[in-house]
């Protein structure tokens, strides 16, 4: 079994904000196989069976920087191995727009949702990181606003590679060839 976690901000005013890319991702991946929501664990979840493996689809409602008191749920409910069974996908602001980075450990790089998650599991879980972009606005001004029109094109296909990289980990099942697919350093253009 696999759950797949997208961080991100209960609440109309945090809809389609850079921090929630992760609830973005899971609602995409949600449409693509028709999945139903219900509440369960303090997140809206989905279960659907992908290639022979469960999987559910989880969003945490615990805000943002609580995440991992609703995740901690479902690992103890389940007896889950966080190393093999959770992907957690959420915001980079370090990453350039549009690029994703796939890892299977490391420290929380100062993300709040992340450290959250660390604390109820350790370090080592499989994440997906989202390229947000960083602006020279303030830092939660940033994360917390919308993706401009000219950014729309770019957030789509992001989130096309997102679903497919999800996939691809449920159905390869060899993280290291996800990653070399995935964490290619994207071409800006200007």
């Amino acid at each position: 079994m696999k759950v797949i976690i997208g961080l991100g901000n209960p609440g109309k005013q945090y809809e389609n904000t850079r921090h929630n890319i992760g609830f973005m991702a899971i609602d995409r991946i949600i449409k693509k196989y028709n999945l139903d929501e219900k509440t369960k664990f303090q997140a809206l979840l989905s279960e659907a069976n992908i290639k022979g493996e469960k999987v559910i689809f989880f969003k945490p409602q615990t805000f943002m920087n609580l995440s991992g008191n609703s995740i901690i749920e479902i690992v103890n409910f389940y007896k889950l191995n966080p190393t093999e069974d959770i992907i957690v996908v959420y915001d980079d602001m370090d990453l350039p727009l549009g690029q994703l980075r796939v890892k299977d450990k490391g420290s929380s790089g100062g993300h709040n949702g992340i450290k959250s998650i660390i604390s109820h599991l350790g370090e080592n879980f499989i994440r997906i990181k989202c390229g947000i972009g960083k602006k020279k606005t303030d830092a939660v001004e940033h994360v917390l606003g919308k993706f401009s029109q000219t950014e729309q094109k770019e957030l789509n296909e992001m989130l096309d590679e997102i679903v497919d990289c999800i996939e691809a980990i449920i159905t390869v099942q060899n993280l290291t060839q996800v990653m070399q697919i995935y964490n290619k350093k994207k071409i800006i253009t200007c």
